[in-house]
């Protein structure tokens, strides 16, 4: 998630920094991409359920990920015409290597307190999801933020 800044002690690097690799870089990557896009494919970008969540000394974070929601409301409409659509995948915590490295095993308990489930997702469960996204399946799906985080976001 970045690192935690709480307002107040927020810089111009710090804001740069998460708006320029979460919303300048997806915009220009699909921009730049757009012209290798089939009619009827599927863009879909990922989000975070921060960006729902309001976690304290995030914000920069969480709104530089719930820009692409915005992003996938537009570019929607822009794209109409040749039948692609634009998602937003917005994965809840999920046990990976990195989050070893950044979070204590209290902080993994009390985000796995938050989940329904009692345990964090696995990166599978984002891929399952991913694929539906980037596949035919998805066809009637189009301009959503899907959360993907086992009813985190929900509660």
């Amino acid at each position: 998630m970045g690192e935690a800044v709480p307002l107040g002690e927020i810089t111009e690097q710090h804001f740069d920094a998460a708006f320029g690799l979460n919303t300048r870089g997806t915009l220009f990557t699909v921009q730049k991409a757009l012209p290798l896009f089939n009619d009827g494919g599927s863009i879909f970008m990922t989000g975070s359920v921060a960006s729902v969540k309001g976690f304290p000394g995030y914000g920069v974070y969480a709104a530089s990920k719930a820009a692409l929601r915005s992003f996938a409301r537009t570019w929607l409409n822009e794209l109409k015409g040749r039948n692609i659509r634009v998602n937003v995948l917005s994965p809840g915590p999920i046990a990976t290597p990195m989050q070893d490295q950044v979070l204590t095993e209290e902080a993994k308990r009390m985000f796995e307190s938050l989940i329904p489930r009692g345990k964090m997702g696995r990166p599978e469960e984002i891929a399952a999801v991913a694929l539906f996204l980037a596949s035919d399946e998805s066809s009637f799906v189009n301009g959503v933020e899907l959360s993907v985080d086992g009813g985190f976001s929900a509660i």
